[in-house]
């Protein structure tokens, strides 16, 4: 598998959120949780909205643990994966799959958002080369969940950052909240005053940010806006042992809005030379039929090039997980189904063959809210 490094503009990234806020990108691109939520108001961490009910029972949760004595002392805290989106040490906004404290459900969203807070709780959990988002001593006063749009409530601890930080504190809060399949906007308050825009560069935040808006903007290839849409390409970086992918949003040429084929061949082109991430396809990987849709089942056909092992009939993970991660951000698309010419029968890296289409949830954490 021919892997190459990349060199990173960081500058460019960042400088080019600004587009986005004025609703350059088109078209939500949403990282779903794959089970059921709650009803909204779950997502919500106002105490006064427990009933006499609600508070009856929670006494007699805690009579009965004051009964189990010992027993409820020695039991070991429940931990529930999350996704964080984090600062690698290219300071590109990347997801990273922790393991917190699990939560009330109408807890969940608000603990996320702590553990984006630089020296908070986060701090032991930090995967070697990366770092938290918000800046330190920043407090959530309150989360309030609204026709799918968060507003976040935050202490002025919040606006002490740098300018050139403001798109990544935006796209991290974003990303990281809207993993939950019933928040689809962000909006901003700090102790109560609703803000427009953020508070140090005046990102526009208006009727409130989403996916669309992208994250880690890359505008550096000469692309007709006209004939091309923005995507979010998921591309593999490594730090040290660790293999992990990025969300790159970017302009890719395409036919029509649906046109999953000029997607796939921007994966197999790989990244761009401005940026310090992985091309994991083999040199000569093309698709052999147009892609089709059927029941929110993506199918590819490749030719035997995209395999790792002719021999073992294998596909790389990291090729694998590109393509999923990337594919199911796109409307419609559940998951994938990766077949390669005259071959009856694909298999992972460990051996294990690919008998159902793959969805995202082999990849990203997924749970209750």
């Amino acid at each position: 598998m021919r892997k190459r490094a990349l060199i990173i503009t960081v500058g460019i990234v960042s400088a080019a959120f600004g587009l986005t806020g004025c609703g350059v990108f088109q078209g939500e691109q949403s990282l779903k949780e794959m089970d059921n939520p709650p009803e909204e108001a779950s997502l919500t961490d106002n105490l006064d909205e427990m009933t006499e009910e609600d508070e009856q029972q929670a006494e007699g949760d805690s009579q009965e643990t004051e009964e189990s004595g010992t027993d409820a002392e020695e039991a070991e805290p429940t931990t529930v994966e999350r996704q964080l989106y984090l600062l690698d040490a290219n300071g590109m906004v990347v997801p990273q799959t922790l393991e917190l404290p699990q939560m009330e459900s109408k807890e969940v969203a608000k603990q996320a958002l702590e553990y984006l807070v630089k020296d908070g709780p986060v701090t032991e959990l930090l995967p070697d080369g990366f770092e938290a988002v918000l800046p330190a001593g920043t407090t959530i006063n309150s989360l309030n969940l609204k026709d799918g749009i968060l507003t976040v409530d935050v202490s002025e601890e919040f606006a002490e950052y740098q300018a050139e930080d403001e798109q990544k504190i935006l796209q991290s809060m974003t990303y990281t909240l809207t993993q939950f399949e019933n928040v689809d906007k962000v909006k901003l308050q700090i102790n109560g005053e609703a803000k427009e825009e953020m508070p140090v560069s005046g990102t526009p935040i208006g009727q409130g940010v989403s996916r669309a808006n992208g994250i880690n903007i890359y505008n550096g290839d000469n692309v007709d806006l006209l004939d091309s849409k923005a995507v979010t390409l998921y591309y593999p970086a490594q730090q040290g042992e660790q293999v992990y992918h990025v969300p790159v949003t970017q302009h890719v040429e395409t036919k029509d809005a649906e046109d999953m084929a000029s997607i796939v061949q921007a994966l197999v082109e790989g990244p761009s030379l401005d940026l310090n991430l992985l091309n994991v396809f083999n040199a000569g990987t093309s698709l052999t039929a147009e892609p089709t849709m059927k029941d929110g089942v993506l199918t590819l056909d490749f030719n035997e090039n995209i395999l790792d092992s002719v021999e073992n009939a294998s596909i790389s993970d990291e090729v694998m997980e590109t393509l999923v991660l990337t594919l199911t951000d796109q409307p419609g698309v559940e998951a994938v189904d990766v077949n390669v010419a005259d071959v009856e029968e694909i298999y992972n890296e460990a051996g294990t063959a690919y008998t159902e289409p793959v969805t995202k949830s082999m990849f990203v954490p997924t749970g209750n809210l």
